[in-house]
């Protein structure tokens, strides 16, 4: 079994800044892929920032310069820290990650989601 629990959400002003944690822990072989999306209320979920093979990052059009992704493989936890929010940026943001299990599985897993309100 895997878990993931998202922390560093909350009520911040505009222009400022936010630090989102996931931890995994479990049965946790490797960590393949990582990633936050986020959703705002009405709106489909979309992707925030990712990192990809070969430890490239990608970051959605909305967030470039302001957000960056980080991961720290020795306690397995990776980070989302966003600069400078804007209010479009609230949503429930929601970590990703594909890890192989130390029994050789290969699964999708996600945070419980953290409320990132952006507001004067």
């Amino acid at each position: 079994q895997v878990q993931l629990v998202e922390s560093g959400g909350g009520l911040v002003q505009p222009g400022g800044s936010l630090r989102l944690s996931c931890a995994a822990s479990g049965s946790i072989f490797r960590i393949n892929a990582v990633d936050w999306y986020r959703q705002a209320p009405g709106k489909q979920r979309e992707l925030v920032a990712a990192i990809t093979s070969g430890d490239s990052t990608n970051y959605g059009d909305s967030v470039k310069g302001r957000f960056t992704i980080s991961a720290d493989n020795t306690v397995n936890t990776v980070y989302l820290q966003m600069n400078n929010l804007k209010p479009e940026d609230t949503a429930v943001y929601f970590c990703h990650l594909v890890i192989t299990t130390k029994y050789q599985a290969k699964n999708d897993y996600w945070g419980q989601g953290t409320q990132v309100t952006v507001s004067s």
